[in-house]
C-alpha cells in the first residue's frame, strides 16, 4: 500500500497542476451567476466537468442539483464536498447578470472551483482509499425570493425553500456518512483559511398587513391603515430586544416590500420580509412567537388584519470537532500555522447546519475575496486562495478520513452519533416551523 503522505503529495500534485482550470471554473460561475431553483445553466456546467472526469452522475435534484460519485477500492463510508450553486441578487454589484440582478456577492463560484479542484485531485487516487466520495452541486443555500419559492412549494415542486432539507427529504443524503464544504469569508482577516465556525439558526416569515383603503386627504376615517398597523407591529419587534439572552445571538431584520399604492390613498395592502436568527434551536423559536405577538399587536391596535407565512430556513450549525481538527492539521501543513485562523462563531446562518443535525459536517472558510459578504462590493478576488487552496486541504483531508480501512472516518461518525438525530426527527422539527396565521384585528367588524 502506498505511504498516505505519498498518497497526499500525488493529490497536491495534481491540484497544483490543474490549478489554472480550477481558477477558471471559479471565474466563470462568478460571471454567469443564477438565483435558488433556477441554477439551470451552473448545474449544466457542473455536469459537464463531472462527464469529462468520467464520473456517473445524476441531474435535476431538488430542481437544479447536481450529484456524482468516486468510488474507492474498497467498501467505506462515504464522504460528500459539496459546492453551493446559487447567487444572491445584487444589481449594482459588478459581476450582476444584467437581466436579473443575480451576482456572486457570497462567493458560491469559489466552492463549486474547490469541490472540482478536489475530485481532481482525489480521481487518480480513489484506489487507495476505503470508500467513496459524493461531489454535490447543491441548490438554493440562500433564502431569498421567497414568494417565488413559495409558488414552487404550492405546486409540489419543492416542500422545503431551501436547497438542502429539500435534498435530505429526497433521501439524496441517505448514502452520505459525512460531509465537507468551504466558503468564503470577508477580506478583513489576516489569516488564507479557518478550519470552521458554527453558525445561527434562521427562520423567515412573509407577512401581508391587509387595510382598507380610503382618500387620504379628504375621508382617512373611513381606511383601515395597514402602513401603520405594520409599523406599529415593526416597533413592537424591535422592543423586544431586551428580551432576548445575549448568549443566544438573536437577530430580527425585516424589509417592507410594499408599502400602498399611493401617498393619497390609505394604504390597504403592505408586506414585510421578516428573518428571525438564533444560534439555538429554542431561542430562535421563542423569537419568533414574540415576533407573531407584535403583528397581532399591530393589526389588533389599527383594526387591520395580518397574514403570516412562517417558514423553516436553516438550523444553527455545530462543526465536527474532530472533522474541524483533520482540516486545521492540513491547512496548518500547507500554509503554515500563523496562517490559519482560529474556529469561532458567525452570526450568519447557513443550511450546512440542517445536514450538521445527522451527520458529521465542516465548513471552513478561505479568504481571497474583497469586502464584506452580501453587499455589491463582494466578489473573489484571488480564485487560488479561494479555491485552489481549499481544494487542497478538502482533498487531504479526504486522504485522512478514507486511508487504509477509513479509520478516521470510522472514528468521526461513531464519536458525533451521539450528537444527532434521524432524518424522521429532522423532517419532523423542520415541518413544525412551517405555519399559516390568519388574524382578524377587527376588520371584519369596522
Amino acid at each position: 500500500m502506498i505511504d498516505k503522505e505519498a498518497l497526499k503529495a500525488l493529490v497536491s500534485a495534481e491540484i497544483d497542476r490543474r490549478a489554472d482550470e480550477i481558477v477558471a471554473i471559479s471565474d466563470h460561475v462568478m460571471r454567469h451567476p443564477e438565483t435558488g431553483y433556477r441554477e439551470v445553466r451552473t448545474a449544466a456546467f457542473v455536469a459537464g466537468h463531472f462527464a469529462r472526469l468520467g464520473l456517473p452522475y445524476q441531474e435535476k435534484l431538488a430542481l437544479t442539483g447536481v450529484k456524482a460519485r468516486m468510488s474507492g477500492g474498497a467498501a467505506g463510508p462515504t464522504v460528500a464536498l459539496m459546492g453551493e450553486l446559487d447567487s444572491l441578487v445584487s444589481a449594482a454589484h459588478p459581476f450582476a447578470d444584467p437581466v436579473t440582478g443575480a451576482a456572486h456577492a457570497c462567493g458560491h463560484n469559489a466552492m463549486i472551483g474547490s469541490m472540482l479542484g478536489a475530485a481532481f485531485g482525489l480521481r487518480p487516487v480513489m484506489e487507495h482509499l476505503a470508500g467513496d466520495v459524493v461531489l454535490f452541486a447543491v441548490p438554493a443555500e440562500e433564502g431569498i425570493e421567497l414568494e417565488y419559492r413559495l409558488g414552487l412549494r404550492e405546486r409540489g415542486e419543492i416542500e422545503f425553500i431551501q436547497g438542502k432539507p429539500e435534498l435530505i427529504r429526497l433521501g439524496e443524503f441517505d448514502d452520505v456518512d459525512l460531509a465537507m464544504i468551504t466558503h468564503t469569508t470577508d477580506d478583513t482577516e489576516p489569516w488564507l483559511a479557518n478550519p470552521g465556525s458554527s453558525t445561527i439558526g434562521a427562520l423567515k416569515k412573509l407577512v401581508a398587513f391587509r387595510g382598507r383603503s380610503a382618500h387620504a386627504g379628504g375621508w382617512p376615517w373611513e381606511g383601515v391603515n395597514a402602513l401603520k398597523a405594520a409599523t406599529l407591529a415593526m416597533t413592537g419587534m424591535d422592543l423586544q430586544r431586551e428580551t432576548f439572552r445575549d448568549s443566544d445571538n438573536v437577530r430580527i431584520h425585516w424589509n417592507v416590500t410594499k408599502g400602498g399604492e399611493a401617498v393619497s390613498a390609505v394604504p390597504d395592502d403592505v408586506r414585510l420580509d421578516i428573518m428571525v436568527r438564533a444560534n439555538r434551536v429554542e431561542a430562535m423559536l421563542d423569537a419568533s412567537a414574540k415576533v407573531d405577538r407584535a403583528l397581532r399587536a399591530g393589526a389588533l391596535a389599527l383594526g387591520a388584519a395580518v397574514e403570516i407565512t412562517t417558514m423553516s430556513g436553516v438550523l444553527p450549525m455545530q462543526i465536527d470537532p474532530n472533522l474541524r481538527e483533520l482540516v486545521r492539521a492540513n491547512q496548518e501543513t500547507l500554509f503554515g500555522a500563523d496562517r490559519v485562523g482560529p474556529p469561532g462563531h458567525s452570526t450568519a446562518g447557513t443550511d450546512v447546519g440542517d445536514l450538521g443535525h445527522i451527520m458529521p459536517v465542516c465548513q471552513p472558510l478561505a479568504t481571497g475575496v474583497t469586502s464584506a459578504p452580501h453587499t455589491e462590493f463582494y466578489h473573489v478576488t484571488d480564485h487560488v486562495t479561494a479555491a485552489v487552496n481549499p481544494a487542497k486541504f478538502m482533498a487531504l483531508t479526504v486522504v485522512d478520513l478514507l486511508y487504509g480501512d477509513a479509520a478516521e472516518a470510522r472514528r468521526v461518525i461513531e464519536e458525533a452519533r451521539p450528537s444527532k438525530i434521524t432524518k424522521d426527527e429532522y423532517l419532523a422539527l423542520r415541518r413544525a416551523q412551517d405555519t399559516h396565521e390568519h388574524f382578524d384585528g377587527g376588520l371584519k367588524a369596522s
